[in-house]
């Protein structure tokens, strides 16, 4: 009789046990891992001086091209076209500085003959400055 209580109470110390034990895994239910900031898509001026003309620029394949926009949207201006370097992690700011393709921009009048532009992402505005004819702005852009 004791043999058959031992072996019960092994039995039940076992299942108690295993019933306790977690996964291997490390997987948490519910939880999804936050995604890089995409910053892809079209973005347009939100600080213009004039309802005929404003900057507008498109981020996609590493890539940010801006262009003057004049005569109510009728023409375009090639301004800068860069390189662009996705953000790898989920977050509100991000800053990056893009390298002038100078195979587009050296044959547009009106583009920047910088080699470099810096670029930054805070509270869903992109800013960078723009620099024509002496006169220096910071640009403001929103996601379209």
């Amino acid at each position: 009789m004791k043999k058959f209580f031992f072996i019960i109470l092994a039995l039940v110390m076992c299942t108690g046990l295993v019933a306790c034990g977690g996964s291997s895994s490390s997987k948490q239910e519910g939880y999804t891992p936050a995604k890089p900031l995409d910053l892809s898509g079209t973005w347009v001026q939100i600080n213009s001086n004039s309802d005929e003309a404003w900057q507008e620029a498109t981020i996609s394949d590493g890539t940010i091209e801006i262009n003057w926009i004049s005569d109510k949207g009728e023409t375009k201006s090639l301004y800068w076209s860069g390189t662009y370097e996705a953000p790898t992690k989920s977050t509100n700011e991000y800053e990056w500085t893009s390298k002038n393709d100078k195979e587009k921009t050296d044959s547009a009048l009106l583009a920047s003959g910088a080699d470099t532009k810096d670029f930054t992402y805070k509270d869903g505005v992109i800013s960078y400055e723009a620099s024509a004819m002496g006169t220096t702005t910071t640009i403001k852009l929103e996601r379209q």
